[in-house]
């Protein structure tokens, strides 16, 4: 890496180490994540998203412009781009997105519904197809603080939306939350924060902070030692899963929102071609999932205990 640390890039579930050099899972447990040491914000890089639809679909040109039209937006529907999935802190549950019936807390509202919905500590997170979820702080007077673009910045929650529909994400960690006055007081004492000020690598992490305090959601708030304590488990199918361990809640979220950018069609996708490789001749073992959320998987071989680093 030489004397510059180099924004490090995700790898693909293929390509993610096994115990195996073949490739081939021959264990009972899960697979090991990708750590993401060094690596920048996952938002600041990415271009500021297009103009968006009233459903969080992007805008077509209009009648008589330059170009050809394009189709009408589909409505936001996060069943069809979010991932299910459930986080794990050796055996208890942190963190989880369930589709449920009858479930509404993933329904999502346009920024002006939005406003009639918060209150002065919660949680939002804004969402749109093919786009990094962007969270914030509630802070009131219409007003929320979030980290964007390498700075903590105070802004109006329906120019921090930027156009993208959103909901209030209080019940996703199952964190004991601070009061509501500490978790403001949290978000404002960081306005202005920039750069190498920052300790916390996306908007997601330092809006849980402000909420919980716990230092995990911080850059180095754990030690990457010994056997992976946090397992992100990523629902295939009302009975199947996969799930990937990881050394640090901060690394595991960033590939949670990963799996969330690229959408659910591009995540099953990159599974089923990690799960179901082209076998050998003569391999009749070239799959493993694990068991649906309720249920941890056993812990995997020691020898297969190793953490993923881009380098």
């Amino acid at each position: 890496m030489g004397n510059q640390v180099e924004k490090l890039t995700h790898l693909s579930y293929k390509e993610v180490p096994t115990a195996d050099p073949t490739g081939v899972d021959r264990d009972d447990g899960p697979r090991i994540g990708v750590s993401y040491i060094f690596s920048n914000d996952d938002e600041d890089m990415e271009p500021q998203p297009p103009p968006q639809g009233p459903n969080g679909g992007g805008v077509g040109l209009p009648d008589g412009g330059d170009g050809p039209s394009l189709p009408r937006p589909q409505p936001y529907d996060p069943r069809l781009h979010e991932v299910e999935c459930s986080v794990f802190y050796r055996d208890e549950c942190i963190y989880q997105k369930s589709f449920s019936p009858g479930s509404a807390a993933l329904s999502t509202y346009t920024p002006e519904n939005l406003l009639n919905k918060c209150r002065p500590g919660d949680l939002v997170e804004f969402v749109s197809q093919a786009q990094y979820p962007h969270w914030a702080v509630y802070v009131g007077n219409f007003q929320v603080v979030h980290l964007h673009r390498l700075e903590v910045s105070n802004s109006f929650l329906t120019d921090a939306s930027q156009g993208r529909r959103g909901r209030v994400v209080n019940d996703l960690y199952r964190y004991k939350p601070l009061s509501p006055s500490a978790v403001v007081r949290n978000a404002l004492a960081h306005v202005g924060a920039k750069e190498r000020e920052l300790s916390w690598r996306n908007s997601e992490s330092f809006a849980a902070w402000c909420r919980y305090g716990k230092r995990e959601f911080k850059i180095g708030g754990e030690l990457r030692i010994g056997k992976q304590p946090y397992r992100l488990q990523i629902q295939l199918s009302a009975q199947r899963s996969h799930t990937l361990e990881f050394q640090s809640l901060e690394d595991l979220i960033m590939e949670k929102r990963r799996n969330d950018q690229i959408g659910r069609t591009a995540v099953l996708q990159e599974l089923a071609t990690h799960l179901h490789p082209e076998p050998d001749e003569g391999d009749s073992d070239a799959a493993r999932t694990t068991p649906p959320p309720g249920r941890l998987p056993a812990p995997g071989r020691e020898e297969g205990d190793r953490e993923a680093v881009v380098h």
